[in-house]
């Protein structure tokens, strides 16, 4: 059977996380049943490659090796999986130039990713977004691929992950400008459910939190909607909206950006109020400053809207 190799920047990497949770070239040389000279060498070589020969460790007190900053920002990206680190990915992790790794939930992204995206121009500070589902996120602040992620509840159990409620959204109505719940019932503030009755209606997928609880809705009331559609975030849900001329029930996102001027928003009464909570989450430990701007910037903005 032939053993699969690993990429060359990966043993480097091997090499460097040894030795610093060993403590010495020799520590790291004898753990890994390679000579000391392999070791220094492949710590070179990942110097060269990441960080254009600057030094990723120095002496410390006694003959213990430390971080340099630039080591610090490296060994922070180990703690995930490494066969996700390529070379271009170690050289971002170990810049000192400010950086922000942020995930969101795809429709949090149609109402925060412009603010953030302009926020984080202004200080400089680089950004890489991806997009996930609840059980994404978790996972990649877990194995800390990500510095920040925004989501929704509810999440699944995360262990090694901080998290802070950010803003409680309630429930409304929305719907299409020229949709059969807009003209009936035009004049009106507030909906309850049982005013849908009958109305083309777009409801989320069956593994969205909201998919299930609109049918829990239905059920109580003793109702039925003639489902149209089903989407998966804000990004499709305008569109359907539109063009099935239907209604739905959404987290009121107006805290964080507005709707669009050609659709209907109502308030939804129900007998027991429901909310749904925007969260960030950060790896255990403290986050970078970088989350703590983009952060900052979240607070403000929602303290002037409730302001």
């Amino acid at each position: 059977m032939a053993f699969r190799k690993l990429q060359r920047h990966l043993t480097w990497l091997e090499s460097f996380v040894t030795t610093v949770e060993t403590g010495t070239l020799e520590g790291a040389a004898q753990h890994l049943g390679v000579a000391r000279s392999v070791v220094s060498e492949h710590l070179r070589a990942l110097e060269d490659s990441v960080i254009a020969g600057e030094q990723l460790l120095e002496r410390g007190p006694g003959k213990r090796l430390k971080l340099t900053p630039r080591g610090e920002r490296l060994y922070d990206a180990t703690q995930g999986p490494l066969h996700q680190l390529d070379l271009k990915r170690l050289q971002d992790f170990a810049s000192l130039e400010p950086n922000l790794r942020l995930g969101l939930n795809p429709t949090l992204s149609t109402a925060l990713l412009d603010g953030i995206t302009m926020e984080m121009a202004r200080r400089a500070i680089k950004l890489e977004t991806s997009f996930g589902g609840a059980f994404d996120l978790v996972r990649q602040v877990q194995t800390r691929q990500l510095d920040l992620a925004l989501g929704f509840t509810p999440l699944p159990p995360h262990r090694g992950v901080e998290s802070q409620v950010l803003v409680k959204l309630p429930f409304v109505v929305l719907a299409a400008g020229g949709s059969s719940a807009a003209k009936k019932h035009d004049t009106r503030q507030y909906l309850k459910v049982v005013d849908l009755q009958d109305q083309s209606f777009v409801d989320w997928l069956r593994d969205d939190p909201y998919g299930g609880a609109n049918s829990q809705r239905f059920a109580e009331a003793g109702i039925a909607v003639n489902e149209v559609a089903r989407v998966e975030s804000f990004l499709q849900l305008y569109p359907a909206l539109r063009a099935y001329g239907a209604c739905a029930i959404t987290p009121d996102l107006r805290p964080l950006a507005p709707f669009p001027d050609d659709l209907r928003v109502w308030k939804l009464l129900e007998p027991t109020p429901q909310f749904v909570e925007v969260v960030a989450l950060e790896p255990a430990g403290g986050a970078r400053a970088e989350a703590l701007a983009c952060l900052g910037f979240l607070k403000a903005k929602l303290a002037r809207f409730h302001g």
